[in-house]
């Protein structure tokens, strides 16, 4: 019995509404032509000097004690924002908010957070705090990326975030193989090992 297709022809699909899609991922992801595994991913740390970080941590700490994170808006610009601006300090990457990105009708939409320098890097903001779909939504966002950068970086990186848990990915890219981590990064707590993975990422 053939199974009826989840992507429809002739059909347009943003990045968000992967993320609303009531299928499973690997099934959605198949369609588009790419694989999915998940494992612990065993990524570098950087291991300099981070001149912000004790500020950056009490700052972290202070927003989660006395501002209400109910809200999507809330979470980005008091817990997501000052890590990627921080990110960006370090790494000297250029940052695109809400970038527009158009590869085909199956693939277009807006990056929530784009981060340029020698490599690449994608945060998504899971909606309803949920990371499974989040990275449904993610996957998608990698795979325009991939088919849409002329970047020689074999292996693309991203995040999906509610703020205070991150999950981080892979797109192989000859291998058309996207890799969700099993491993979860908690800020505050896990926020130096966060920062320093994502700076290793970027270097």
């Amino acid at each position: 019995m053939t199974r009826t297709p989840i992507l429809q022809p002739g059909q347009s699909y943003t990045f968000r509404q992967y993320f609303e899609l009531p299928f499973e991922p690997d099934d959605i992801l198949a369609e588009l032509g790419y694989s999915l595994d998940r494992t612990e991913l065993n990524l570098v740390m950087h291991s300099g000097e981070l001149d912000r970080l004790e500020e950056s941590q009490r700052r972290i700490r202070e927003n989660l004690q006395y501002a209400s994170l109910t809200s999507e808006q809330a979470r980005r610009e008091l817990l997501v924002a000052p890590i990627i601006t921080d990110l960006c300090h370090y790494t000297r990457s250029q940052l695109r908010i809400e970038y527009p990105l158009v590869v085909n009708d199956w693939l277009k939409g807006n990056l929530d957070y784009f981060v340029r320098a020698n490599h690449t890097f994608l945060v998504v903001e899971a909606k309803n705090d949920d990371l499974a779909r989040g990275f449904t939504q993610l996957a998608a966002e990698l795979i325009a990326l991939d088919q849409w950068s002329d970047t020689q970086q074999s292996i693309l990186y991203g995040a999906v975030t509610t703020g205070d848990i991150w999950r981080l990915g892979q797109l192989h890219r000859s291998e058309k193989r996207i890799v969700q981590d099993l491993n979860l990064y908690r800020v505050p707590a896990d926020f130096e090992d966060l920062m320093r993975i994502l700076i290793g990422i970027l270097g």
